[in-house]
């Protein structure tokens, strides 16, 4: 049996009940921070973009955009809510189950499946175990077939959460529509023929474009295998596939017959993002944190400040001096100054005009970002980072992390993922909806329509297409205060 007929089996077969009981409470976790991110990610400039867009293209009103009132056609719902879910970088990241993976290789899982599985499940009037079960196996697939991927796919400059995004988008939804084997066959083979994402795109709004278009991709190619649309069934693994064309192979044995054994949520695992950037800077954004706060440390008193990381890190994170928020998100020296400056590391510090700020460029301009040997050397699994401080007064303060918070060994709890969830809900929802959506989530199994929890999230107190940035810009951020070391 090939690889493509071995993912359709896996999707058609597995059931609610198959679903071990941790694997359901970290998909809630999982589930509740993507709503999060959406809702905020609906406020910012690139998602208004594309809801205005979609607002001009018009057709049936079947799918809710989340947090602005309005409803479009399931696939534009889809983009939309993928836009937004990855407009602030704030979404969770996949880890690798290798030392010789590429870290950034790695999907970010929740956003494009989440955002298919949320236009056709409103439409399809699902249940909260349906919408459980479809994301969870969607989730599994792209992981694993992120995972299995060669390195080369990333290193030549394609965003695998556009990619892969995709693929596991089409089997959540394929799985909602209870497609058939031989038609979750081919509805991976039209959606790997519509993967699309370049790495170039990073630090502009085509990158959350990548997440939204997957999410989008999904849902049409679910659909038109639905209605009888042919595609190769051997996609995955042929000469001329996906594997091959777009990475010159793949590692077989971490994909066949791991599919659910165990389930990627469990083993390495999903991490939570704590900070709206970068998934690469995070060890160092949490150690600098923690060392400003336990030195006392200010401005005035750095003179210098130098991060050494694996080779991956600058790879990704290319921007030594950013000239707006989403450069910032993948900016060390950025991510370095606004922790000495505010201590914190929110949704308010990565805007525009902070970026801008002369206090912040001066102090941007004493960060150095290096590749360290030793931590070259010890492998990609990790996002190994040392942050070495010289102060003025002769002293240097240094540390190492290897993982951040939201890490599946340092996760988040379900009291920390709520707060994070209100903070970024907080621009969209009133306080009472917000409630409402935490508390549904934390009991989905028990919901009988995916439309309660819908309209919860639909309901703006400021509808996004006339909400100013000065809101995000001004407003101060619960989640980001650093907490003692």
């Amino acid at each position: 049996m090939g690889l493509t007929q071995e993912v359709a089996d896996y999707v058609a077969e597995v059931k609610y009940k198959d679903i071990p009981p941790e694997v359901l409470r970290l998909a809630r976790g999982f589930i509740l921070d993507g709503l999060g991110v959406a809702l905020a990610g609906a406020t910012d400039e690139c998602s208004r973009i594309v809801q205005a867009h979609i607002k001009q293209m018009g057709g049936k009103e079947e799918s809710s955009v989340l947090g602005t009132g309005f409803s479009a056609p399931a696939p534009k719902a889809a983009l939309a809510n993928g836009v937004a879910g990855h407009a602030m970088d704030y979404d969770d990241t996949q880890l690798s189950t290798s030392k010789e993976a590429v870290y950034g290789l790695l999907t970010h899982p929740t956003t494009p499946v989440l955002a298919a599985v949320l236009a056709i499940g409103e439409k399809q009037k699902i249940s909260g175990t349906d919408f459980l079960l479809a994301y969870i196996a969607g989730v599994e697939v792209e992981c694993r077939l992120a995972d299995a991927i060669n390195p080369h796919h990333y290193q030549s400059g394609f965003h695998s959460t556009a990619t892969l995004g995709g693929l596991g988008a089409v089997m959540a939804v394929g799985k909602l529509l209870r497609l058939n084997k031989r038609l979750l066959v081919h509805a991976l083979g039209i959606a790997a023929s519509m993967a699309s994402g370049l790495r170039e795109n990073f630090g502009t709004m085509t990158k959350p474009l990548h997440a939204g278009r997957a999410a989008e991709n999904g849902v049409t190619a679910a659909l038109l295998a639905q209605s009888g649309f042919s595609a190769a069934t051997n996609i995955l693994e042929a000469r001329r596939g996906f594997y091959n064309a777009m990475a010159g192979g793949y590692d077989d044995s971490k994909i066949a017959g791991r599919l659910g054994r165990p389930y990627f949520m469990q083993e390495p695992g999903i991490s939570i993002k704590p900070y709206p950037s970068g998934s690469l800077s995070h060890p160092a954004q949490d150690l600098i944190l923690d060392l400003v706060q336990k030195h006392d440390l200010h401005d005035k008193d750095i003179q210098s400040i130098d991060v050494g990381t694996n080779s991956n890190v600058p790879n990704a994170l290319i921007y030594p001096m950013p000239k707006n928020a989403l450069e910032a998100k993948f900016s060390i020296p950025f991510c370095m100054a606004i922790a000495v400056l505010e201590r914190k590391a929110g949704i308010a510090q990565f805007v525009d005009r902070k970026v801008r700020q002369r206090r912040v460029v001066e102090m941007m301009q004493r960060v150095t970002l290096s590749v360290d040997d030793e931590l070259e050397a010890l492998g990609y699994d990790r996002v190994r980072s040392r942050v070495r401080i010289k102060l003025n007064n002769g002293r240097t303060i240094e540390g190492r992390y290897d993982i951040a918070r939201g890490h599946p060994e340092k996760p988040l709890s379900w009291a920390e993922l709520s707060e994070k969830f209100r903070d970024c809900a907080s621009l969209v929802l009133p306080a009472k909806n917000a409630e409402k959506v935490i508390e549904l989530v934390a009991h989905l199994d028990q919901l009988g329509n995916l439309g309660m929890l819908m309209r919860s999230l639909a309901s703006g107190k400021n509808n996004v297409q006339k909400k100013n940035n000065s809101a995000a810009n001004s407003r101060s951020t619960k989640w980001s205060r650093t907490r003692k070391p």
